[in-house]
């Protein structure tokens, strides 16, 4: 049973976890901005050899003619990163020269702005 003062309480409670909801949600989206910078910079730069060698993802300004253009295959996430972990056709695998996180940076990265 609810008391006296008992629902100024609760709403107390739901305000407090709308503000905690609101900064986790900025939080993310910082977050998000960070792993879009840092997986162009391993998308165009940091990779050997960069996938923006035989990639097109306007994103990333690169026009390579090797492998798909990424902004028309639209691939997710995870089909990113099972191709850079296992390599396919031509492409390399990137395990021994990127970290599994680096690896899902750029996974997610091309899956955001390839528009996945």
């Amino acid at each position: 049973m609810i008391g006296p003062g008992m629902g100024r309480w609760i709403g107390g409670i739901g305000l407090g976890a709308g503000f905690f909801l609101l900064i986790a949600t900025g939080a993310a989206a910082e977050s998000d901005a960070a792993r879009l910078v840092a997986g162009r910079a391993l998308f165009t730069q940091v990779a050997k050899p960069p996938c923006a060698v035989c990639h097109t993802l306007a994103h990333a300004e690169a026009g390579g003619a090797v492998g798909p253009v990424l902004d028309e295959l639209k691939p997710d996430a995870a089909r990113v990163a099972k191709a850079m972990r296992n390599g396919i056709g031509a492409m390399p695998s990137y395990s021994a020269v990127l970290s599994a996180e680096q690896i899902d940076t750029v996974a997610f990265y091309v899956s955001t702005v390839s528009g996945r």
